[in-house]
């Protein structure tokens, strides 16, 4: 019998947090800007961010990626931290991994999120594939198959 995935402490920090900032988050984009926020401090994925030179703020005055492009509003997701987590712990355990870490909350994130998490990377000076690069990443297979 094969048991889930439990979180480590720094993808559950990552989660907790998330999980009080992404209620006020009135776009997507600011959701995921928000996610960048919070994973840029801290695991393996808070190294690689930091060392790339992902800072708290978008790299041009005034590209915060909420403004720049705004997206649809919508209600927001209650559940969003939820649909993360559920993916982040399908990814660990397709990886036969024992507990859930920051490189599969990150690639969770990039699931959900897709070309908001993407836009809001550019704004900071990076982009996906310079991120899974350096973590000695690359995308998985969709957790949703």
């Amino acid at each position: 019998m094969k048991t889930q995935p439990v979180l480590a402490p720094d993808a559950e920090l990552v989660l907790g947090i998330a999980a009080t900032a992404i209620p006020f988050a009135r776009t997507s984009d600011a959701e995921a800007e928000r996610w960048l926020r919070v994973l840029r401090l801290h695991g393996e994925v808070g190294v690689a961010l930091q060392g790339l030179g992902v800072s708290e703020v978008p790299l041009a005055a005034g590209a915060d990626s909420e403004h720049m492009h705004p997206g649809q509003a919508h209600e927001v997701d209650h559940d969003a931290v939820a649909h993360v987590t559920e993916q982040a712990t399908r990814i660990a355990s397709r990886r036969g991994a024992t507990g859930v870490a920051t490189t599969d909350v990150l690639m969770a994130v990039m699931q959900v999120y897709g070309e908001d998490f993407e836009r809001v990377l550019w704004t900071h000076g990076t982009d996906r594939d310079e991120v899974l690069e350096r973590l000695g990443m690359s995308v998985p297979e969709s957790a949703e198959s």
